[in-house]
């Protein structure tokens, strides 16, 4: 499949928030501005209009360029100049409820503009860094009021430890928000992203759907679950009380979580089914009928419920406490502050240490050592992915005893997605494609706790392919079978006993590695292109050596 064609729609901010190891260089104007609409002190902490930016002892600039994938009919990604404000405006058309009182659109725009900084790696992968589609956030045309509450809250952030927050908002909690954890495994779950009630939505919007078994299969199909399905019922739910996990009769791996399951329903048949994973389940004459609540993850704002906090009265500093309880809210920015750095400071996603040169507009950030690229409702494991693709590749290099490349991961929404993009069989798990990890849907590999080895195994590739590149496909699969762990092919147990090379066998074809007809050829192949590179391992060759 022709992947779309991404252009690049800029947008450039600048702001200082607090940060450690700083000083303040120089000042350009106000280093803070204060809005002089009398309606936004009403909405807005006065505490926060300070104006004292000089007796802030350390200051880190961020100095931002979003660049935006705009998508067009046809697939491709068209380019536009916007300034921040505008964006933000934009997207609160697109994500905001219909009719929303000033408080709400206020809230709700700082959340967007945090969220936008925070995330602004997020498509580093495809050439730009934020997507105007679910995927990040949607963007409309502006409204007056959207463009009211943009300029009302003007370079506001959320802030935590003086940097961007990373937070979230769905249409709806519920009733009740979740933490990350339950919704993406592997993810922080700050406090500021606690799980509690929220009388607020009211459970809003109740829905139900019901999906025929032969569509529910061709969906999970697609997400890389094989069999026939028999029954689905559900296994256990979280403190939330959302679906945790579903028993899938039939079908292998046999167990799938809840969210696993929207976000297959949804890739698949459209999101507009599963709303979210608080639902009950039940089959009747071949379909199954799901009636829940609730709309989006629920993690961090429910926008439904801010609407209708708004409506009572509730300001937006209010709103914003109490769905982030403990961030602080930066004041409004207009001028540039610029930083040197005096020592060291950890590193941030999004928001880096100002070199010893000062940048300026349109400057690119330094490229980051690990970029993801993951498919919508997949995006809360970006971090937990990045630490483990970095600590696979730093250990990969000091035992190949090769330099530590700059990785780009890919993961597929489905199998079909990922068949397309490499021509491999989906039972290959991971494919290496213009020196890009290409993987199987996130889920799939997690399941069947094969995501570390796949991983390790295409970063083997991806470091020693060109050092092997005119060797035979048993070769370079045995090195990257034998570094990456165990062979790794998809659906078997997860403890396997210890593999044992056939010291006897043949060497596997380029044909039978690169074309495999099954699972089971590919499974055998493996074996024996392992066997074979472990043979001249054992004898004492170097890993460059073996041929």
């Amino acid at each position: 499949m022709t992947r779309p064609r991404f252009q690049v729609l800029t947008v450039a901010i600048a702001f200082g928030v607090q940060g450690a190891g700083f000083k303040v260089r120089s000042l350009q104007g106000a280093a803070f501005s204060r809005t002089q609409n009398p309606n936004e002190r009403r909405t807005m902490n006065p505490a926060l209009r300070t104006q004292q930016v000089l007796q802030v002892p350390q200051v880190l600039q961020v100095l931002q360029v979003l660049r935006v994938g705009v998508l067009r009919p046809g697939g491709a990604y068209a380019a536009a100049n916007v300034p921040m404000e505008t964006y933000v405006a934009r997207v609160l058309a697109g994500e905001a409820v219909r009719d929303s009182r000033p408080a709400a659109l206020e809230a709700l725009a700082i959340t967007i503009r945090t969220f936008a900084l925070a995330n602004r790696e997020r498509h580093r992968a495809d050439g730009f860094d934020l997507c105007d589609q679910t995927h990040c956030q949607v963007v409309r045309t502006a409204t007056a009021a959207t463009e009211r509450a943009a300029a009302a809250t003007a370079g506001r952030l959320l802030l935590r430890d003086g940097a961007p927050a990373s937070v979230y908002y769905s249409a709806s909690c519920g009733g009740r928000t979740q933490l990350p954890s339950e919704v993406w495994p592997g993810a922080d779950d700050p406090p500021y992203l606690p799980s509690k009630d929220d009388d607020a939505c009211r459970g809003a919007p109740a829905w139900t759907a019901e999906l025929h078994e032969a569509d529910l299969q061709r969906a999970l199909r697609a997400s890389g679950f094989r069999g026939e399905l028999l029954g689905v019922t559900i296994a256990s739910r979280n403190a939330s009380g959302r679906v945790a996990r579903l028993k899938l009769d039939g079908l292998r791996p046999e167990h799938v979580s809840g969210q696993d399951l929207r976000v297959a329903v949804g890739r698949t048949l459209g999101w507009q089914h599963v709303k979210s994973t608080a639902f009950d389940l039940r089959k009747k004459n071949g379909s199954y009928r799901f009636s829940g609540h609730g709309s989006g993850h629920g993690v961090g704002m429910c926008v439904i419920g801010s609407a209708r906090l708004a409506e009572r009265g509730t300001n937006a500093e209010d709103i914003l406490a109490r769905y982030f309880p403990g961030l602080e809210i930066s004041p409004g920015a207009s001028a540039r502050v610029f930083a040197t750095r005096e020592d060291q400071t950890g590193g941030r996603i999004g928001v880096r240490p100002q070199s010893d040169r000062s940048l300026s507009p349109g400057t690119a950030s330094p490229v980051p050592d690990v970029l993801v690229s993951l498919p919508d409702d997949d995006e809360g494991e970006r971090d937990a992915i990045v630490k483990q693709t970095l600590k696979a590749r730093d250990d990969l290099a000091r035992t190949l005893g090769v330099p530590a490349p700059r990785v780009t991961v890919r993961f597929h929404p489905t199998t079909d997605d990922y068949e397309r993009a490499t021509g491999q069989a989906w039972f290959t798990s991971g494919a290496l494609v213009n020196n890009e990890l290409h993987l199987l849907p996130l889920a799939v590999l997690r399941d069947r706790g094969m995501l570390e080895r796949t991983v390790r195994r295409e970063l083997v590739h991806l470091m020693a392919d060109a050092a092997l590149g005119t060797r035979p496909a048993w070769v370079r699969e045995g090195a990257a079978i034998h570094f990456a762990g165990e062979p790794i092919i998809p659906g078997e147990p997860k403890q396997r006993p210890a593999f044992k090379p056939d010291l006897r066998g043949s060497c596997p074809d380029d044909n039978e590695l690169l074309h495999p007809v099954s699972l089971g050829a590919l499974s055998n192949a493996y074996a024996r292109a392992r066997a074979c590179f472990a043979k001249q391992i054992q004898a004492g060759k170097n890993w460059k050596d073996v041929r």
